[in-house]
C-alpha cells in the first residue's frame, strides 16, 4: 500500500475495545494511528490533516462530505451510564447547566432533551476545567466518559442522556462513529471493520488491562455500550441530526 491512511480516535474507556482490535490486526501496518481530544479530531478531519476519525456525530454537519465508513462505533439502546446530567436537585429545580467542553454530541443531546423532553428553560455555561466542583444547588452539569463513571455516586440525581433520548424518541443513539470525508478503498473498509470486531472478542483481556474501581467494565462494555451500528442505531442518528439542524 502507498501512503498510510491517517486514522484518529480518543482514548477513553469506551474506545478501548475498538482500538485494541485496530492495534493488533494487520491493518495497523497500513495506517498511522493518532490519539487526540474529540473536539480536536473534528478540526483535523475538516482541515484534511487526517483521513478517518472516530468522531462525535454532532460534528458531521460541519464537515463537508462527512460520512460513516464502518459498522462499528459508540452507541447505545438505553442506559449508557457515561453520558449524563448530574445534579444535587431534581430536574425541575435546575437553573444553570455547565456543558462539558470535551464533547459536542453530548452537549447538543442535553440541550435537545432539556428543551423538548424535560421542558426546562435553563441557562447554559461553558464548563471550565474544574467545573464539576461547581455542580451544586441549582447548578447542574453534563459529564461524559470516564469522569462520568467516577462521579456516579457523588450526586443525588443522575439523568442518563441516552435513556432520556430513548424515552423521548423511542430510538437508539449513536455517540461516535468512524467518519471520513473522502472515499476509502473497499478492501481497506472491510479490513477496518474486521479489526474493530476483533477487539470485541477480547473484552476480558481489555478489562484486565484497564483496572477501574468505579464501575463494572463488563457491564459497561456488554450492557451499556453497543459497538455495532445496526439499522436501529442509524435511525436514531438520522433523528438526532434532523433535530440539531432545526
Amino acid at each position: 500500500m502507498g501512503q498510510k491512511i491517517k486514522v484518529a480516535a480518543v482514548s477513553y474507556l469506551n474506545t478501548k475495545p475498538l482500538l485494541y482490535g485496530i492495534e493488533r490486526s494487520s491493518i495497523i501496518n497500513d495506517i498511522e494511528l493518532i490519539v487526540d481530544y474529540p473536539s480536536q479530531l473534528a478540526k483535523s478531519l475538516q482541515d484534511g490533516l487526517i483521513d478517518l476519525a472516530l468522531l462525535p456525530v454532532a460534528a458531521m454537519p460541519g464537515i463537508p462530505g462527512a460520512h460513516i465508513i464502518s459498522d462499528y462505533g459508540i452507541a447505545t439502546d438505553g442506559n449508557v451510564v457515561s453520558v449524563a446530567l448530574f445534579s444535587q436537585v431534581p430536574i425541575e429545580e435546575i437553573k444553570t447547566v455547565y456543558l462539558d467542553y470535551q464533547s459536542r454530541t453530548s452537549v447538543k443531546l442535553a440541550q435537545i432533551l432539556l428543551k423538548r423532553h424535560w421542558k426546562q428553560d435553563v441557562e447554559y455555561k461553558q464548563a471550565s476545567e474544574h467545573y464539576i466542583d461547581y455542580i451544586n444547588g441549582s447548578n447542574a452539569g453534563v459529564i461524559i466518559g470516564d469522569r462520568a463513571l467516577q462521579q456516579l455516586h457523588n450526586f443525588e440525581y443522575v439523568y442518563d442522556l441516552s435513556s432520556a433520548w430513548k424515552a423521548y424518541t423511542g430510538l437508539d443513539f449513536i455517540f461516535a462513529a468512524w467518519i471520513a470525508r473522502k472515499e476509502l478503498p473497499a478492501d481497506f473498509i472491510a479490513a477496518f471493520n474486521a479489526a474493530n470486531a476483533l477487539g470485541l472478542n477480547h473484552l476480558d483481556e481489555i478489562i484486565a488491562q484497564n483496572p477501574f474501581p468505579y464501575y463494572d467494565l463488563k457491564t459497561y462494555y456488554t450492557d451499556n455500550i453497543k459497538f455495532y451500528l445496526d439499522e436501529q442505531k442509524l435511525k436514531g442518528l438520522s433523528k438526532f441530526l434532523e433535530l440539531i439542524a432545526e
